[in-house]
């Protein structure tokens, strides 16, 4: 009987049978692997410190963002805990007017409403701006949340939104409570005198109360003053006896839906009635919050690109250095299937002891957001601690880091899986790569279609939706060219470096020049992180510099007055200036719009605009004033007419609507409250705070209160000061207004607070990419460490022919230093390439290049690699000269 034939093992690959037995059942993969990595745990490292900033930015940003819309939200639900139903205007009916067509929320609907059998109170609203001045005489916390209120007993007399920490609730105009927070920063006491500024009045008044509070507006590091009822609906009224909206508490055992229903059912038209289910739900969908989680994000992921370079160039080098290694692998049995699995296996453990540090790290990171963005440390801090386990920064943290490693080895693996058996017979260098001549011709190509690319976006009016493609484009184009580029340098190189380090020199570009594509690959994260870098700085230069020049060329007076940001100007302001000696010529200025009405011309030019005629933006100023500012060059008429029914308009206005002076204007104002009927005066020349049109304050429709500030808000106040007497009337100005909310500025001052915006952005876009150049010059440094483990042998040859140790760390250091100029070189002019096409973009815009700026960066790369090669060069000096001529360089 014929023995039973054993069935071959077939090769995966060549589907062919084979003798070699499978490796798998013999070695465990996970064993191997973790057994590499010990061995190779130095040659790890650096890519794994750059896999965990990467994933340490996009944790950190996940956190910090889940905390801010966790404190945001928490702080809205604790702020208002009386509110069961909200009473607001419906979103087609728009904000609360005084029109009789618009949805009037008074005093009386008040009554009605807490009248009703479900409801036990009726809470009108009363809030606006309040700015809290400090004992230093600046405004305290965030500008942008610097808010007042009313203070409203109950029953027992305190306000349940704003509960008593010390003293007792504001009763009269001269009276105000604070936020505990404010009160600490501030070291104000109750009974102490303080300023707090409202609608552009300082108003000095006495602390009698200090309360804690829930509110977003503090956790964003605002300040929250409660004044009286009465002094609050005098502040923040939209007009008498009005609210912005009615909140209401429901009573014992009525269900909020049910007082909802029976709301509704007692409001006009234009109304809506708003559950506190879905005020949370509004208050959780934070917009500022997801841009700013989107703006983190963002920078998380440039990062983390920049690191998928430097693993996926580690474990190239890795894969050649251990060539012989997989060779032997696949001589014992194993399949290319297992090679390739075990270098990924390495790569996935790599990527997740990265992605448990980084995640440790992102917990810091959230913290430093924190105080980066000014937002309230106890208010995110709390919200960062239960969010810590929360899945999405975990599952993001552990996908990234693993998912991001083993995509930078999957090439590599494949690479290494392709090694054949016969390798582990070789004993000399492995033969010499491919030509790159394929590589040149796509990196041409893809080069041109990223310029030409970016040449469209610098004629575009709106460059940005193709500048995301031509970025990307450039840089791979920039990538694929650096092995000729580097080739091409360093022969250029040749004769300097040899004249100032002799054969170091020498030996130094050398080692740059004997694999082009390693120093393609080294560079290429250096080069992304800095042209980035480069791209900001020159967009941003110019830009801040067009602001400059435009703000300093607008100016029409010498002097000018403004609020500061979500500040305003009190009406006060200009008459109190105007009193001064030195002052020549006051004006406010109040932006307007008139519908014009009819053909224009004669006095049968229409009726007031009711045939739908076009929108004139309109400016008005004081007409005795305004004949005195010098900036407004007048071609025909005159602006002293202005005050007698008159209007001036420039000459383009004139051209484009054919007006000449003794024509009609006629028409309304834009928004409904008043009628215009002026004759054309002056046709002018001017800057743009003061076009298209002038007309008279007084020409504005009458109002007071709080109606006047909503309607037509004063945007600024123009001084023109008698000659020679600018610096002493700035002076005066700001000693008789006493008001840290208001700017008084010459023109330096207005350019350089027009550029200070954009310094502040270029502050906050370095401080975001640095994390990007930091990976490069990680990449930097892994080269040089790596190349010490391959040239063991090599640097103990030049050590027997003379090398000394010095010689050594010089060969490495200068080729450290060619490397990062090399890729720094790259980065710079290819973002000053894109910041170029950037400005190109924008109307009006001069390319400005920051040379100093530019200049450092080159220098601070030099520095960089200087640094990165230190240790590698320590190590590759230190090794004995017996034991590395005996080396095989692994």
């Amino acid at each position: 009987m014929p023995a039973p034939q054993t069935r071959r093992p077939v090769d995966p690959q060549t589907r062919r049978p084979t003798n070699r037995q499978p490796i798998e059942a013999e070695a465990p993969m996970l064993r191997t692997a973790l057994r590499n990595l010990r061995r190779h745990k130095l040659r790890f490292a650096l890519p794994a410190l750059a896999v965990l900033l990467g994933v340490a930015c996009v944790s950190g940003s996940l956190l910090y963002s889940g905390a801010v819309r966790s404190a945001m939200t928490e702080s809205w639900t604790a702020s208002r805990p009386d509110v069961s139903v909200e009473v607001r205007p419906a979103e087609s009916a728009g904000p609360p007017g005084t029109g009789s067509d618009g949805p009037r929320i008074d005093e009386k609907l008040r009554q009605r409403l807490a009248r009703l059998p479900g409801a036990s109170a009726a809470r009108g609203t009363l809030e606006g701006g309040a700015f809290l001045v400090g004992p230093d005489g600046q405004l305290v916390g965030s500008r942008a949340h610097a808010a007042g209120a009313a203070y409203v007993p109950g029953r027992g007399g305190a306000d349940p939104r704003y509960p008593l920490a010390v003293g007792r609730g504001p009763r009269d105009a001269g009276e105000i409570a604070v936020d505990a927070a404010s009160a600490r920063r501030t070291g104000y006491h109750v009974g102490d005198r303080v300023r707090v500024v409202v609608a552009g009045k300082v108003h000095r008044v006495r602390l009698v109360g200090v309360f804690t509070a829930h509110d977003p507006r503090l956790t964003a590091g605002g300040t929250l003053t409660a004044f009286d009822r009465a002094t609050a609906a005098g502040h923040f009224a939209p007009a008498p006896g009005r609210y912005s909206s009615v909140t209401l508490t429901a009573r014992s055992g009525t269900p909020p839906t049910e007082l909802a229903d029976s709301v509704r059912r007692q409001l006009p038209r234009g109304l809506e009635t708003v559950t506190r289910t879905e005020l949370d739900a509004e208050a959780a969908e934070s917009p500022d919050s997801r841009k700013l989680s989107q703006l983190l994000l963002g920078f998380a992921g440039i990062a983390l690109i920049v690191s998928t370079f430097l693993v996926g160039n580690t474990f190239t080098m890795l894969g050649a250095a251990r060539a012989r290694e997989y060779a032997l692998l696949r001589a014992v049995g194993a399949t290319r299937r297992y090679v390739q699995r075990l270098v990924l296996t390495e790569a996935v453990l790599v990527g997740a002891v990265a992605s448990v540090a980084g995640y440790l790290l992102g917990i810091g990171v959230a913290h430093a957001l924190g105080g980066f963005f000014d937002a309230a440390a106890g208010g995110v801090e709390a919200s960062v601690r239960p969010g810590l386990l929360e899945p999405t920064p975990l599952l993001a943290a552990f996908g990234v880091g693993i998912g991001v490693t083993a995509l930078a080895a999957h090439l590599p693996a494949r690479r290494a899986a392709s090694v054949p058996p016969v390798a582990a017979l070789r004993t000399a260098e492995p033969p010499a790569p491919a030509s790159l001549r394929r590589r040149q011709l796509l990196g041409a190509g893809v080069t041109a279609l990223g310029g030409l690319t970016l040449k469209a976006a610098a004629g575009s009016p709106d460059p940005m939706g193709l500048l995301l493609p031509a970025v990307p484009l450039l840089l791979m184009g920039v990538a694929l060219l650096t092995p000729l580029l580097a080739t091409g340098v360093t022969r250029v190189l040749r004769a300097p470096l040899r004249w100032l380090a002799g054969v170091r020199g020498t030996l130094a570009l050398a080692n740059v020049r004997r694999n082009p594509r390693r120093t393609a690959a080294t560079t290429t994260a250096l080069t992304v992180g800095l042209s980035l870098v480069a791209a900001v700085t020159v967009a941003v230069a110019s830009l801040g510099a067009m602001a400059r020049d435009e703000a300093e060329r607008d100016m029409p007076t010498e002097l000018r007055i403004t609020a500061v940001d979500f500040g305003e100007i009190g009406d006060d302001v200009a008459p109190r200036v105007a009193r001064l000696p030195d002052a020549r010529a006051v004006t406010p200025v109040t932006g307007t719009a008139i519908e014009t009405g009819g053909d224009g011309h004669g006095d049968g030019g229409g009726d007031g605009g009711e045939g739908g005629g076009e929108v004139l933006s309109a400016v008005a100023v004081d007409a005795d004033a305004v004949p005195r500012i010098p900036a407004l060059h007048v071609r025909s008429g005159s602006l002293e007419r202005l005050g007698a029914g008159g209007v001036a308009v420039t000459r383009e206005a004139a051209r484009e609507h054919g007006w000449h002076v003794g024509d009609r204007i006629t028409g309304r104002f834009a928004d409904g409250r008043g009628r215009v009927d002026r004759r054309v005066v002056a046709v002018y020349d001017g800057p743009e705070a003061l076009t298209p049109a002038l007309l008279p304050t007084d020409a504005l429709p009458a109002r007071s209160g709080t109606e006047a500030r909503e309607a037509a808000p004063v945007e600024s106040v123009l001084v023109t000061p008698r000659q020679g007497r600018a610096d002493g009337l700035k002076r005066e100005i700001r000693h008789t207004l006493d008001n840290p909310a208001l700017l008084v500025q010459d023109r330096a001052d207005v350019g350089r607070e027009a550029a200070d915006g954009f310094s502040s952005l270029l502050r906050t876009m370095y401080a975001m990419l640095s994390v990007t150049v930091l990976i490069g010059a990680l990449g930097v440094a892994n080269t040089m460490g790596m190349a010490v483990h391959e040239r063991v042998r090599e640097t103990g040859l030049l050590r027997a022919v003379g090398l000394d140790r010095g010689g050594v760390r010089a060969v490495l250091v200068l080729e450290s230093l060619v490397i990062s100029l090399l890729g720094a070189a790259l980065g710079l002019v290819t973002g000053g390439v894109v910041g170029a096409a950037v400005v190109g973009g924008q109307e009006g815009a001069v390319l400005t290049v920051p040379w100093g700026t530019m200049l450092l960066l080159f220098a601070g790369s030099a520095a960089l690699g200087v640094v990165a090669s230190l240790i590698p060069s320590h190590r590759a000096a230190a090794v004995p000269l017996r034991a590395a001529i005996g080396a095989d360089g692994e």
